[in-house]
Parts: structure tokens; C-alpha cells; sequence
């Protein structure tokens, strides 16, 4: 990576490693994927996980595609 920049090198880079993606590993429409948490209800797609190509030409499952995500527990059943 080459930056050109005015502001001293330390200044363009601060946080820079400070920021760490939670990812996930999902399934969503029979495709797995890698996803990366935006917020409590939100994940951007990352990359798949597919052996067939047609999935990854199918524009709902691009790479930076948010997605509206809500998990699934298993219901509790007290008996």
C-alpha cells in the first residue's frame, strides 16, 4: 500500500490497527459465507464458501452486500 499524503505517516495510520471485524460463519439460502458484523441486526457479506459458480454470480450474495440478520436459537423446551 502506498499513501501519499502531507500528514505525517503516524497521523494517517492512527487506529488504523485498532480495528478488529467479528466474523461469522453462516448459511443463507443453502450458501455459506463469511460474514462481518455492522451492527446488532446487520452483517455484510465477506466472501462465499461455494463450490458452484452460479452462486457466486448471483448479485444477492456479492461481497459487501448487507444483510439483515437475526439468529437462530433452537427453542427451549421445559417439560
Amino acid at each position: 500500500m502506498i499513501i501519499h499524503s502531507v500528514m505525517p505517516i503516524e497521523t494517517v495510520m492512527q487506529g488504523f490497527d485498532e480495528h478488529q471485524p467479528a466474523f461469522q460463519e453462516i448459511e443463507l439460502g443453502g450458501v455459506t459465507m463469511q460474514v462481518e458484523t455492522v451492527d446488532a441486526r446487520r452483517v455484510r457479506i465477506v466472501r462465499l464458501f461455494s463450490p458452484d459458480p452460479q452462486d457466486y454470480l448471483n448479485p444477492h450474495y456479492t461481497p459487501g452486500t448487507i444483510i439483515a440478520f437475526a439468529p437462530n436459537f433452537p427453542s427451549d423446551k421445559r417439560g
